[in-house]
């Protein structure tokens, strides 16, 4: 399951399953659920973790942070499964 990032969007695709804009931002959804769970602003999650300027397009930021936010919550309460499944699919 190699990827490699894939520019941002403003939000992630709408799928229940998890899609290769999901892999390639794995490690951006880790980081902005850390950023959550420490209590972070999210400004300045999405300043650092999703490269975006909150003070410049404070909509937009907020949007982008919070679907992406959204996203990776969801693959930590249900896209996971899908990632069990495929690696058990591809075991067989």
């Amino acid at each position: 399951m190699a990827t490699r990032r894939s520019p941002l969007e403003d939000a992630p695709p709408a799928s229940d399953r998890v899609t290769d804009y999901d892999l390639a931002h794995a490690v951006t959804y880790l980081r902005l659920l850390d950023a959550q769970a420490d209590g972070a602003d999210w400004r300045e999650a999405a300043k650092i973790v999703l490269g975006l300027d909150a003070d410049a397009d404070p909509d937009r930021a907020q949007r982008v942070h919070a679907a992406h936010l959204a996203r990776a919550q969801w693959m930590t309460h249900s896209g996971y499964r899908d990632l069990l499944q495929r690696a058990a699919d591809e075991d067989r």
